[in-house]
């Protein structure tokens, strides 16, 4: 029997928008006319309308997020899982969502990244069909400096180091047994998950606009790549 080849997208949006300061959520805050989840699910499936969108949402964000749906007329189609109390729980929901036996490739992004480009999305699906693990990545701008147990600290190389984003994108069958494994405080990433496991991860070229709206700075470059992206 041959299995159709699957595609689906992780929504991870569990985020309390602390640092944010905001009552509200910052998946929820307004970008461009729309709350930032939004443009978020709508970005994968500008890049494939067929691909299967689960969204993973704590249990007492999901009535608002329902509202606010309805509010902005907004019919995406997406399947709801419920967020854990960690990222690793948030993300093992998810995967659970997709049927025990499907062949293919799923790939999981913040929520709160609402300007990953089609091109990063299908580097990564396209790069994940012969190499199983993909990760998106940018070089390092800024001078690193490395602390450890110096009160100083040192400079270091910073081209022997970059920045990772998401979509991560991983074999089905993969990721599905990567998270099978006991969470641990190493896993600071899915791609580290599945590290674990000994699995290589390749990486690819992101984009530098496909920033973590985490701070009210960032809601402000948000603002401005709207306008640019439109």
């Amino acid at each position: 029997m041959t299995h159709k080849t699957s595609k689906y997208a992780i929504i991870v949006a569990g985020g309390k928008g602390l640092r944010m300061g905001a009552d509200i959520p910052k998946q929820f805050l307004p970008v461009g006319g729309k709350p930032v989840l939004m443009h978020t699910i709508s970005r994968f499936h500008a890049y494939d309308k067929d691909l299967k969108v689960i969204l993973v949402l704590p249990k007492e964000q999901q009535a608002y997020w329902q509202e606010l749906c309805k509010q902005y007329h907004f019919n995406e189609e997406y399947q709801l899982a419920d967020g854990g109390a960690s990222r690793f729980q948030s993300c093992k929901n998810g995967i659970s969502m997709i049927p025990t036996e499907t062949v293919g490739l799923v790939g999981i992004h913040d929520g709160v990244r609402p300007f990953v480009s089609c091109e990063t999305i299908a580097r990564c699906f396209d790069t994940a069909e012969t190499s199983k693990a993909v990760i998106p990545v940018l070089p390092v701008t800024d001078t690193l400096r490395f602390i450890g147990d110096s009160p100083s600290g040192r400079n270091v190389q910073r081209s022997d180091y970059k920045t990772v984003q998401t979509p991560q994108v991983f074999d089905i069958q993969l990721i599905k047994k990567a998270y099978k494994q006991e969470e641990s405080a190493d896993f600071t990433d899915d791609a580290s998950v599945v590290e674990r496991l000994g699995q290589a991860v390749t990486m690819v070229e992101g984009n530098r606009e496909n920033i973590k709206i985490t701070t009210p700075f960032d809601l402000k470059v948000a603002e401005v790549l709207v306008i640019h992206n439109s």
